[in-house]
C-alpha cells in the first residue's frame, strides 16, 4: 500500500469500520446456541401435549391469564427502558451528571438500566407468585406431565432472566467505579440488551404458547 493509498475509515475508539466488534459477534453466537435451548423446550412442550391432550384440556384452565398478560407486558416495557439506555450508552452518556433524577431527559444509560432492573425483578416475582398460587391448585413440578413442562420452560426462562438483571448490576455498578466512561463499558452494555431483548422475544412466544394456544 503506497502513502497516497487510502486508509480505511475508523471510529476513534472502534478501529476499523470493516472489523466487526468481536464481543458483539460472541454475544450473538452465544445467543444462537440459547435459541437451540429453548427450540428443544419448545419441541418437549409440544411432543408432550401431543401425548397427553387430557391433561391439557383440564390444567390450562387453572392458568390466570390476565395476571400472565400484565407481567408479560412488564417485561415487554422493561426492554424499551433498556433501548433507551442503549441510546443513551452509545452517545458516552453514562449518566444524568447533576441533573435531577426527576430531569429524564437528562438521564444516562445507569438511570434506564436501574429501571430495566426494577422492571425485570417485578417480572421475576411475579413469576414466583404465580407458581405459588398454582402451587396451592395442584400444578406442581413432580403433579404430572403438564406440570413438568409448564415448570421447566417458565422455570428456565425466569433463570434466564435472573442472569440479566445480575448483568445489570455488573454494568450499573461499573459507572460507580470509573471516571471515564469508556468504549468498552458502551459494548458491554450493548451486548446485555441482546441478551435482554432476547429472553423478551423468547417469553413472548413462551406465552402465547402457554397462556393463549391452550
Amino acid at each position: 500500500m503506497t502513502s497516497d493509498s487510502p486508509r480505511p475509515a475508523t471510529i476513534p475508539g472502534h478501529g476499523p469500520v470493516s472489523r466487526p466488534n468481536m464481543v458483539s459477534v460472541g454475544t450473538i453466537v452465544w445467543l444462537a446456541s440459547e435459541l437451540m435451548f429453548f427450540a428443544g423446550l419448545f419441541a418437549m412442550y409440544f411432543t408432550i401435549r401431543s401425548v397427553e391432550p387430557s391433561l391439557w384440556s383440564t390444567e390450562t384452565g387453572k392458568l390466570n391469564v390476565p395476571y400472565a398478560t400484565v407481567n408479560t407486558l412488564v417485561l415487554v416495557i422493561s426492554s424499551v427502558w433498556c433501548q433507551l439506555g442503549v441510546h443513551a450508552a452509545e452517545h458516552g452518556k453514562a449518566h444524568r451528571g447533576a441533573a435531577s433524577l426527576l430531569s429524564v431527559k437528562e438521564w444516562g444509560m445507569r438511570e434506564w438500566y436501574v429501571l430495566t432492573y426494577l422492571f425485570g425483578a417485578v417480572f421475576v416475582s411475579g413469576q414466583v407468585l404465580e407458581y405459588s398460587n398454582l402451587t396451592h391448585d395442584n400444578i406442581t413440578l413432580s403433579a404430572n406431565a403438564y406440570g413438568s413442562v409448564f415448570y421447566l420452560t417458565t422455570g428456565f426462562h425466569a433463570l434466564h432472566v435472573t442472569g440479566g438483571l445480575l448483568a445489570f448490576l455488573l454494568i450499573i455498578g461499573r459507572t460507580f467505579t470509573t471516571r471515564h466512561y469508556s468504549h468498552a463499558q458502551a459494548a458491554g452494555a450493548v451486548v446485555t440488551s441482546y441478551y435482554w431483548h432476547f429472553v423478551d422475544v423468547v417469553w413472548i412466544a413462551l406465552f402465547a404458547t402457554i397462556y393463549l394456544l391452550k
